[in-house]
C-alpha cells in the first residue's frame, strides 16, 4: 500500500499536466521502470492516445526492457508491443544525434534513480539534455523519488575524473532527484537546455521503504531496496579484483573471493568500531561475472542503521582491510588504454583513494577532508530542490 499517496511525474502528466504534450510529437528516454501506478509504461499508455504521438524512444544501459547486462551494448531496435523505433544511447553513440531527434517536438526523460553518482541513467540525461539545447528542443523530466532520501555522503568527483559514472562534481550518494539534478546541472555548467519539470507528489525525502511502493529493479542487480542501500558501500569493488555478488541472490550485499578466510575478516572488521553496519560471514559461489563456478568467502554487508552508516568510510574499511589481509592476491581492476585505466578512479571520481590505499593510510585519513566539500556541495544544490 502506498502509505505516503506517492505519485509519479508520469502519473501527474497523465492526470493533470498532459496539456504540456497534447498534440505533440515526442521522444522518451525511459526503460521498464518508466511506469504509472497501475504498473502500465508510459509509451504503452502514450500509444493508446491519438492526442500525441510517440515517434521514438531512447534505451539508456540495460536497455529499453531492463534486460541488459551491466555494460553490454545496447542496441537500437523496434519496440516489439508498439513498434515504435528504439535508439540505443549506451553503445558506439550515447548521445542522440540529429536524425535521432529529427521531428520531435519534446523529449521526455522518465527513469528511477537510485540515487548514486555512478549510476549511467543521470550521465545520460546530461547528454539527452545538452542534444536537446543544441537542437532548441525542450526536454521534459517527469521525476520520480531519490530512494535513498535526502542523505548526502562520499566525496565529489574531481576535476579531470569525468566518465559515464561520473560525468558532473556530485556528492558520490548526491541526495536530489533527477528532476533537481537537471536543473542543478543545466544551470550550473551551462548546458542551456529548456527544461521543464512535473514534481512527483507525496515525497519529501522519505527513503523508499516508508512509502509502502512496489520496488522495481532499476537494473538486473539492483534487485530490492535492501540492495540499493547497500549500494553505495560495496560498489567500489567493482574496481577490484574482489566479488561484489554478481550472479548471486544477494549482488553487493555480498564481497568476497576464493582465497577470504569470512571468519578471519569479521574478527578483523569486528576491531574497526564501524557505526550502522553489521558483517556476517558469508559463503557464496557466483554464476557469473568475477569467480563465476568457485566458491568464494567473504561478508555480507547489512545496513543496521541507515542514519548513523557513513556508506564511503564502511566500504573504503572494508577494502583496506581486505587489502591488508591479502596483500598478495589483491589486485585492482586495470585497463591499459583507457582514460582511466584503474576502475576505481573511475567509480570514486580521484586517484587519491586508490594512491592512499596503496600508501597505507587509514581510510578515516583518506576522507577527512570530504565533510567541507559536502557542505559547500549541499549549499550549491539548496536553490534546485523543489521539495
Amino acid at each position: 500500500m502506498n502509505k505516503g499517496n506517492y505519485r509519479s511525474g508520469l502519473d501527474r502528466l497523465l492526470d493533470e499536466e498532459f496539456h504540456r504534450i497534447q498534440g505533440k510529437t515526442v521522444g522518451i528516454v525511459t526503460n521498464h521502470t518508466g511506469v504509472n501506478s497501475e504498473m502500465r509504461l508510459n509509451f504503452e499508455v502514450l500509444a493508446t492516445r491519438s492526442d500525441v504521438r510517440v515517434k521514438a524512444l531512447f534505451a539508456p544501459e540495460h536497455g529499453v526492457r531492463g534486460n541488459v547486462p551491466a555494460g553490454d551494448i545496447v542496441g537500437d531496435e523496434r519496440e516489439p508491443a508498439t513498434g515504435i523505433r528504439v535508439y540505443s544511447l549506451y553503445g558506439k553513440q550515447r548521445t542522440p544525434s540529429k536524425d535521432m531527434l529529427a521531428g520531435l517536438d519534446i523529449v521526455i526523460y522518465d527513469l528511477q534513480d537510485v540515487g548514486v553518482r555512478y549510476y549511467t541513467y543521470l550521465s545520460t540525461m546530461f547528454e539527452v539534455m545538452k542534444a536537446c539545447a543544441e537542437r532548441g528542443i525542450p526536454f521534459l523530466v517527469l521525476a520520480r523519488l531519490n530512494p535513498l532520501g535526502r542523505r548526502v555522503e562520499g566525496n565529489i568527483l574531481e576535476p579531470g575524473f569525468q566518465s559515464f559514472v561520473g560525468a558532473y562534481p556530485m556528492a558520490l550518494r548526491h541526495g536530489m532527484t533527477v528532476g533537481e539534478l537537471a536543473g542543478w546541472a543545466n544551470e550550473t555548467f551551462e548546458i542551456g537546455a529548456e527544461i521543464e519539470v512535473i514534481k512527483c507528489s507525496g515525497w519529501n525525502g522519505q527513503y523508499f521503504d516508508e512509502l509502502g511502493l512496489p520496488w522495481i529493479p532499476p537494473s538486473p542487480n539492483i534487485s530490492s531496496f535492501v540492495t540499493a542501500l547497500v549500494y553505495p558501500i560495496t560498489c567500489l569493488f567493482e574496481g577490484t579484483n574482489i566479488s561484489e555478488g554478481r550472479g548471486t541472490a544477494n549482488p553487493f550485499e555480498y564481497v568476497g573471493a576464493p582465497w577470504i578466510d569470512p571468519l578471519e575478516l569479521v574478527r578483523e572488521l569486528e576491531q574497526t568500531m564501524l557505526t550502522g553496519v553489521m558483517f556476517r560471514p558469508a559463503y557464496f559461489e557466483p554464476t557469473t561475472s568475477k569467480h563465476a563456478g568457485k566458491e568464494c568467502g567473504g561478508v555480507q554487508v547489512i545496513v543496521s542503521d541507515r542514519e548513523r552508516i557513513d556508506s564511503c568510510l564502511t566500504g573504503l574499511t572494508l577494502l583496506s582491510i581486505i587489502r591488508a589481509l591479502y596483500p598478495e592476491e589483491t589486485t585492482w581492476w586495470h585497463v591499459p588504454g583507457m582514460a582511466f585505466p584503474f576502475g576505481i578512479d573511475r567509480l570514486m571520481g580521484t586517484d587519491k583513494i586508490r594512491q592512499g590505499l596503496e600508501q597505507g593510510q587509514e581510510p578515516k585519513e583518506l576522507i577527512r577532508n570530504w565533510a567541507e566539500e559536502s557542505k559547500e556541495y549541499r549549499q550549491a544544490c539548496t536553490p534546485y530542490l523543489l521539495y
